[in-house]
């Protein structure tokens, strides 16, 4: 499903569930993002800065509008299965390929390492999924889903995948797991070289550690357990040093398990995707 991508595109009734007046605009934005790194806040876009309040609030509206209308899309689909006789032989997997801000830090939209881009949606059902309604607390990542369904459906699956098989958590919600989730964004720096900057955020069920330009360019770290919304950088104080070292290397070393023996970033080969249409 294509919603509730930009533009926000909903039939009217779905905006009736979200009056303007009773929306929330995120509040303290400037005193939030004193303490961050300029890399954390390199999605904003200058035209962020000309919204106002009234558009804020209309935004939202369409965007959860939006939100509502893919839902009932969705209930189709799961109506047309249970319809044809398909659900007892159907594994469903319902996730997105990001989060999505709406005000929080100053942000809109996506390409951030915070929780609200960082995060998202992950339900399975059908066979193989006998915690029925349950949610497994410990983090996972989109890289899992293809070794879970290949041993879901009982295909053979390359010996060198980097996700872990979801299968036992589908069972016992409460099975931890690898233990955390790592989100990967790049960055810019004009004038410098290289100008080209990786973000790495490593996501445990307690905290959220990012690094940027491996620490060069600042770090974060946020206990979600007392701040769900990251709003109160730790990076830097005493009192968690050696929680962040033991972090930072566990962040480092999750990095390093997903490039080549080489340590290097594979060089891209030409033609990449997606083709160019304009010289075909």
């Amino acid at each position: 499903f294509y919603r509730p991508h930009t533009p926000y595109v909903a039939p009217k009734f779905y905006f009736g569930a979200y009056p303007t007046a009773s929306i929330r605009l995120v509040e303290g934005v400037q005193e939030d993002i004193q303490d961050l790194p300029a890399m954390a806040l390199g999605s904003h876009k200058a035209e962020h800065d000309l919204l106002t309040d009234p558009l804020r609030r209309e935004a939202i509206q369409a965007y959860r509008a939006s939100v509502s209308f893919m839902d009932a899309q969705v209930g189709r689909v799961l109506q047309a299965l249970e319809r044809l006789g398909l659900s007892e032989e159907t594994i469903v997997v319902f996730t997105s390929d990001h989060g999505y801000h709406l005000g929080e830090h100053g942000l809109w939209q996506k390409m951030s390492l915070f929780e609200e881009s960082a995060r998202v949606p992950l339900i399975m059902a059908g066979p193989g999924v006998s915690a029925h309604g349950e949610v497994a607390p410990a983090p996972v990542g989109l890289v899992d889903l293809y070794p879970t369904l290949t041993a879901l459906c009982g295909v053979q699956a390359p010996a060198d995948l980097q996700g872990q098989n979801l299968a036992l958590m589908l069972k016992n919600p409460q099975a931890k797991g690898r233990g955390y989730a790592l989100t990967q964004v790049t960055r810019t720096r004009k004038g410098l070289q290289p100008n080209r900057v990786m973000g790495y955020s490593l996501r445990t069920e307690r905290w959220r550690l990012t690094l940027w330009d491996d620490q060069r360019e600042g770090v974060e770290l946020y206990d979600h357990s007392a701040d769900p919304a990251e709003q109160h950088n730790l990076a830097g104080k005493a009192m968690w040093k050696d929680l962040q070292d033991e972090l930072m290397q566990k962040l480092r070393t999750a990095v390093r398990q997903t490039l080549p023996a080489s340590g290097s970033v594979p060089t891209l080969r030409q033609p990449i995707w997606p083709p160019n249409l304009t010289h075909p």
